[in-house]
C-alpha cells in the first residue's frame, strides 16, 4: 500500500477502504508520510468529500493513533459536552457542576481560545492556582472521587488529529464537514465519554453561520457517535447571532457563571445551560423527559447544590476557593468605562463576531496559539436584541488595561449594534435538538 495511490484514489472520487484510511492516518502520525502528501490528500478530501462510512473510519483511525481512556472502572457512565465555539459561551462552568450535582459524572477535556471565541481553560484559569494540566491518573482519580473533572487536552489522545488540524489550518482545508466532524468526535471518543452532548452554534458569531450547515455538521457527528461507536450522542443547535449572556471576557464570564450558579444570571444563559444539562441527564438515563430534567436542574441551581459542587471542583484542582465568594480577589481591569446609548430605540441586531473581536483586541483572546491573554479585560453588554434602550442609558461597559485599546474597542462595539424604531423579537435560543 502506498500513500500516493491513496491520494490518487481520493482525487478521482473513489471511496477509500477502512484499511487505506487507517494506513494513511497511522503512517502520518508516526511521520512516515510527509506533510506534502498529507496536504494533497486533505485537499482531495475537501474537493471530493467522504461518505458516511469513510468519515467513521477516519474518526476511528484517529482514535487509534493514540491513548484511549476507559473510565468504567472509576464510574459507570461518563457524560461530556462539546461546544463548536461562540462568544460569551461560558456554558461548561455552569453545566459541568450542575450535571455532576444531579448525580451524573462529568469528565471533560477542554481547549483554549483562539480567535474571537473563548476557551474554557482560559476562563477557569482566571481563578488563581487552578490547575488545568492534570495527568491521566489525576483525571481518573478526581472523576472517581467527586464525579467532576475538567482538564486540558492530552497530546496522547488522538495525536493524528492534532497533526492533521495543524496542517489543515495552513493549507485552506479547514472547511470540510467530514474533517471537522471526525476531528471533534475522535477526541471525544478517545477521552472515554459514554454520553456526549454537542452544542453546535449557528450564526454570525459561530463557525457555522447558517442553520443548514449547523444541522449537517451536527447530524454527521451524532451518526458517528451513535452508529459508528455505540455512544449516546445528541446535538443542541443553539443561536450565536449575538453573544450568550451579558459578559464576554475570561474573568467577567467566570463572574457571570457564579451568578448563575447562585440562582441568578442572565435569563438566556440560564436557559441555555438548563437545555444542555437536560440532554446530558437524558443520555445518562437520569430523567424521564425534558420537563423532568429541567425541574430537577432548576432546583439544583436555586438550592445552591450546583454551586457547592463547583466549589468542590475548584478545590480539587487547587483553585483559590476564596474567589468564589469574594469576586474582588479575581483579576480586575484598570479602566472600567460605561458606554451610553447615543439614541433611543430597540436593538435590532448585535454582531457576536464583532463583540468577540473587540474582546480579543482588548487582550482577552489570542490571534496565535502562543499569545498570552489578559484575564481581566472584556465587555459587559447591558442591552441585547429586542431590548428597548433610551438615549444616555448604559449600552455596555468596557473593561480594559490600555487606554488606546479601550478607545478602539469602544468604536468597534458601538458599530456592532443595529437599531430599530419598531419592536424587535429576539432570535430563538435553541433552534432544534438532533438525536
Amino acid at each position: 500500500m502506498r500513500a500516493v495511490d491513496i491520494i490518487a484514489r481520493k482525487r478521482d472520487g473513489i471511496a477509500l477502504t477502512a484499511e487505506e484510511i487507517d494506513f494513511f492516518v497511522q503512517r502520518f502520525a508516526t511521520d512516515e508520510i510527509p506533510d506534502y502528501q498529507v496536504a494533497a490528500w486533505l485537499m482531495a478530501v475537501v474537493l471530493r468529500g467522504m461518505d458516511y462510512r469513510e468519515t467513521i473510519d477516519l474518526t476511528m483511525a484517529m482514535v487509534r493513533s493514540g491513548e484511549q481512556l476507559d473510565l468504567h472502572d472509576v464510574v459507570g457512565f461518563v457524560a461530556d459536552k462539546h461546544s463548536t465555539g461562540g462568544v460569551g459561551d461560558k456554558t461548561t462552568m455552569v453545566v459541568a457542576p450542575l450535571v455532576a450535582a444531579a448525580g451524573v459524572a462529568v469528565g471533560k477535556l477542554s481547549g483554549r481560545g483562539l480567535g474571537f471565541t473563548g476557551g474554557t481553560l482560559d476562563k477557569l484559569e482566571s481563578i488563581p492556582g487552578f490547575r488545568t494540566n492534570l495527568t491521566t491518573e489525576q483525571f481518573r482519580r478526581q472523576l472517581g472521587s467527586i464525579g467532576l473533572v475538567v482538564s486540558g487536552q492530552s497530546a496522547q489522545l488522538a495525536p493524528a488529529d492534532g497533526k492533521l488540524y495543524a496542517l489543515r489550518d495552513v493549507t485552506a482545508t479547514v472547511d470540510s464537514l467530514p474533517l471537522i466532524a471526525s476531528s471533534i468526535m475522535s477526541k471525544k471518543i478517545a477521552a472515554g465519554a459514554d454520553g456526549i452532548v454537542l452544542d453546535v452554534k449557528v450564526g454570525r458569531g459561530a463557525f457555522m453561520e447558517t442553520e443548514q450547515a449547523a444541522v449537517d455538521l451536527a447530524s454527521l457527528m451524532v451518526q458517528i457517535g451513535e452508529h459508528g461507536t455505540g455512544r449516546r450522542v445528541c446535538a443542541v443547535i443553539s443561536d450565536m447571532d449575538q453573544p450568550l449572556g451579558h459578559a464576554v471576557g475570561n474573568t467577567l464570564e467566570l463572574q457571570e457563571s457564579l451568578d448563575t450558579l447562585r440562582g441568578g444570571g442572565p435569563t438566556d444563559f440560564r436557559q441555555h445551560c438548563l437545555a444542555v444539562s437536560a440532554q446530558m441527564l437524558l443520555l445518562a438515563g437520569k430523567a424521564a423527559n425534558e420537563t423532568d430534567a429541567g425541574q430537577r436542574l432548576s432546583q439544583l441551581l436555586d438550592s445552591g447544590r450546583a454551586l457547592d459542587k463547583f466549589r468542590e471542583w475548584i478545590g480539587a484542582q487547587d483553585g483559590d476557593l476564596a474567589c468564589v465568594d469574594d469576586l474582588r480577589r479575581l483579576p480586575a481591569a484598570r479602566f472600567i468605562e460605561p458606554v451610553p446609548a447615543s439614541r433611543s430605540g430597540y436593538i435590532a441586531a448585535l454582531d457576536a463576531r464583532e463583540v468577540g473581536l473587540a474582546a480579543m483586541l482588548l487582550g482577552g483572546g489570542r490571534a496565535r496559539k502562543e499569545d498570552q491573554i489578559d484575564h481581566a479585560v472584556g465587555v459587559v453588554l447591558h442591552a441585547k436584541i429586542g431590548d428597548r434602550v433610551e438615549q444616555g442609558q448604559p449600552l455596555l461597559t468596557i473593561h480594559a488595561n490600555e487606554e488606546a485599546k479601550l478607545a478602539e474597542a469602544r468604536q468597534r462595539l458601538v458599530a456592532a449594534y443595529e437599531w430599530s424604531h419598531e419592536r424587535v423579537s429576539p432570535p430563538p435560543l435553541i433552534h432544534r435538538i438532533i438525536g
